[in-house]
């Protein structure tokens, strides 16, 4: 029987230290961890979230779509939305500065699948996250603490949109 324990509780014990690893490299900002996971999330998971059904009815994320402001690109990319009363809350794990963020900054502007709806949204403007973590659900606030997040995106919410795709 030990030697079964021990085969479970070493892979059990390596993720426990890799994500205790993962919270403080997050907290602390440390730029390996940040910009590690940033890159993968960039690479591997938001193309999946999308090709997978984000924003559309039911999804847990919302997506939104920005346009690069110096390569002119189209981008979309899935994130957690939080509702107000005149528009949307986005908590920032990477912060003010993830590239998303400032294309959105930049134009003052993008467009935001939720749901199955596909929206306007304008006045972007970065706030503390407490100042909106009461519009987070809840799981998305208690996540967004335990990274110890402090900024969030605002977004008022324009005039709705035709879909054109799936997702």
């Amino acid at each position: 029987m030990r030697p079964l324990t021990l085969l479970l509780a070493v892979p059990a014990g390596l993720v426990a230290v890799a994500g205790t690893w993962l919270v403080l490299g997050l907290r602390r900002e440390i730029p390996f961890f940040r910009d590690g996971i940033r890159r993968m999330n960039r690479a591997v998971m938001n193309p999946m979230q999308v090709r997978n059904g984000a924003g559309g009815p039911g999804a847990w994320a919302s997506v939104i779509h920005h346009v690069g402001r110096t390569s002119g690109r189209a981008y979309a990319t899935p994130i957690g939305t939080g509702v107000t009363d005149d528009g949307f809350v986005v908590a920032l794990p990477y912060g003010p500065g993830a590239d998303w963020v400032r294309n959105v900054l930049a134009a003052g502007e993008a467009v935001l699948d939720d749901d199955g709806r596909r929206l306007h949204v304008t006045d972007p403007r970065v706030v503390t996250f407490e100042e909106v973590a009461a519009d987070m659900p809840p799981g998305d606030a208690r996540s967004a603490r335990l990274f110890g997040v402090r900024h969030a995106l605002v977004l008022r919410r324009g005039r709705e949109e035709p879909r054109v795709d799936a997702a």
